[in-house]
C-alpha cells in the first residue's frame, strides 16, 4: 500500500527529457522542509490516496505515455516503492524517480533511472545527501542541484568535482526562481567552463504560476 498525492499527465519539465509527455505518480510524505519545495501539498500523508501497487500501475495506464516518473514528497521513504518501480518497469515504461538522496539507494531496480537531488546550502537541508548514495549513481543516472545563491553554486562546483566525478555527465544546475535569474547561473557556468546542464522548469513556462496541467 503506498500514500499516493496525485497521479497526473503533464510535460516534463526537468531532467535530460525534459519536454516529453510523462505520467508522474507522487507519492506523499517527506522526511525534509526544504525552503524552496514547491510541493509542499506532498509533505504530509493525511489528505492522501491509499493505494496498491496494482491500483496505481492501472491509473498509469489510462494515460498515453511511455515515460513514468515516481517522484513526492520522497518516494522512498515507502517500501512498497521499490514494488511500483518494478511493476512500471515490467509494463515497458522508461522509469525515473526523484529522490533527495537522504535515502538509500540500495535496493532499486537497476533499470530505473535515479534523478538525485544534492540540497544545497540556501536549503535549509544540506548535509543530508547519503554518501554511500554514490555508490549506486550509474551513467544513466542525474544529479540535480537547485541553487539559489554564488553560496550554493560553490558548493554544487566543488561537490561534483570532489564526489561526482565521472559517475555520470548528466549534471543538473537549476536556479530557484525568480530569486536567481537563469542567466546570471548561465554566466558562471560559463565563466568556470563546467561540464553541466543548466535546467529551467520547462513546465513553469507552459503553465502560469499556480494553473496545473489539463490532466491533473
Amino acid at each position: 500500500m503506498l500514500y499516493v498525492s496525485e497521479i497526473f499527465l503533464s510535460i516534463q519539465g526537468e531532467s535530460t527529457y525534459v519536454g516529453i509527455p510523462c505520467v508522474f505518480v507522487r507519492l506523499a510524505g517527506c522526511n525534509l522542509k526544504c525552503r524552496w519545495c514547491d510541493t509542499t501539498y506532498a509533505r504530509e500523508i493525511k489528505d492522501a490516496r491509499e493505494m496498491t501497487v496494482d491500483e496505481i500501475v492501472k491509473e498509469v495506464k489510462t494515460y498515453k505515455s511511455w515515460l513514468a516518473e515516481v517522484t513526492g514528497g520522497e518516494p522512498l521513504l515507502q517500501e512498497d516503492t521499490q514494488e511500483l518501480v518494478k511493476r512500471l518497469l515490467d509494463e515497458k515504461y522508461t522509469v525515473l524517480i526523484e529522490t533527495n538522496g537522504s535515502v538509500s539507494l540500495k535496493d532499486l531496480d537497476k533499470r530505473v533511472i535515479k534523478v538525485v537531488d544534492v540540497k544545497c546550502p540556501s536549503s535549509g537541508a544540506c548535509g543530508s545527501f547519503l554518501m554511500e548514495n554514490l555508490e549506486y549513481i550509474t551513467e544513466d543516472d542525474e544529479v540535480k542541484f537547485v541553487i539559489e545563491d554564488r553560496e550554493d553554486y560553490e558548493f554544487a562546483k566543488k561537490f561534483v568535482e570532489d564526489y561526482i566525478k565521472d559517475r555520470t555527465t548528466k549534471i543538473l544546475f537549476a536556479p530557484v526562481r525568480p530569486v536567481l535569474e537563469p542567466s546570471q547561473l548561465a554566466e558562471w557556468i560559463l565563466k568556470d567552463g563546467l561540464k553541466v546542464r543548466l535546467q529551467v522548469q520547462m513546465h513553469t513556462y507552459i503553465w502560469k504560476k499556480g494553473e496545473k496541467s489539463p490532466s491533473h
